[in-house]
């Protein structure tokens, strides 16, 4: 897990990095919560979701938002932050320019960045969201949703209600071939203290479910490719029909 600095839109960014190395290896980006409430890279809940990628063969990467730890400038209230996670996702592809796929992550306010990057560079392919602050902060800009994911909070928060977040599930479910899942983790509160194993738990399910799902989706257009290329390959190997013979001088006259 070594120290990372990443040039950003306002100065160096602290990061962290996972590397694994297989070139198409997939890649994780984690945000995470208010940087004006304590929130870091090194929050309980950024960390169990970094490892819990890490875990399943993800090249991951979190980092510090700008004014937060190491990270140079001073918080802008989203704009900047979003330009933030823009620059640590573009040195993310650099790094693995042939992943195979593509994730976000965030945590509370960490979900709202997330979730307008994600509308804004389409090769990510999947999301998680926990905690989202859905009742503080206007996501109606998911219209509509472009990736499946999974949204994910406690039952015992007291900043973010179940039914706000169950209420957006509904919402981005009205985009045909989107599904978004929500989870709510029994006894876990805004910060799910003492919950993170139970929060990994839901998360590597849904993680192993749609990295099965990709995997076989992967295999089935192979399969396809193969079966187009076997039929280009036997009509290229069928003889062209032979050329029907001329008319006689006489043409059908002949054979009075």
């Amino acid at each position: 897990m070594p120290e990372l600095i990443i040039n950003g839109p306002a100065g160096r960014i602290e990061a962290r990095y996972h590397h694994e190395g297989p070139a198409d290896s997939p890649i994780a980006l984690i945000l995470h919560p208010h940087p004006q409430f304590g929130g870091t890279m090194n929050n309980q809940v950024v960390y169990s979701l970094y490892y819990t990628f890490a875990k399943r063969g993800f090249s991951v990467l979190r980092f510090n938002f700008r004014g937060v730890g190491r990270s140079q400038g001073v918080w802008d209230g989203g704009p900047g932050e979003l330009a933030d996670a823009a620059s640590a996702l573009d040195w993310l592809q650099i790094v693995k320019p042939d992943s195979r796929t593509c994730w976000i992550a965030g945590v509370s306010f960490g979900t709202w960045i997330a979730m307008q990057l994600l509308m804004r560079r389409p090769e990510i392919d999947g999301f998680i969201c926990v905690a989202p602050p859905s009742n503080l902060y206007d996501f109606s800009f998911l219209a509509p949703c472009p990736s499946s994911g999974l949204m994910i909070n406690g039952d015992k928060d007291r900043v973010v209600p179940t039914q706000s977040v169950a209420d957006l599930s509904a919402k981005l479910k009205t985009q045909r071939g989107i599904k978004i899942d929500h989870e709510v983790v029994p006894g876990a509160n805004h910060f799910f203290e003492n919950k993170t194993e139970e929060l990994e738990g839901v998360v590597g399910s849904y993680l192993d479910m749609r990295l099965a799902k990709d995997a076989k989706d992967r295999e089935t257009k192979k399969e396809r490719e193969r079966e187009r290329e076997k039929l280009r390959t036997e009509r290229d190997r069928e003889p062209e029909p032979e050329p029907l013979p001329a008319p006689g001088p006489g043409g059908d006259d002949d054979d009075e």
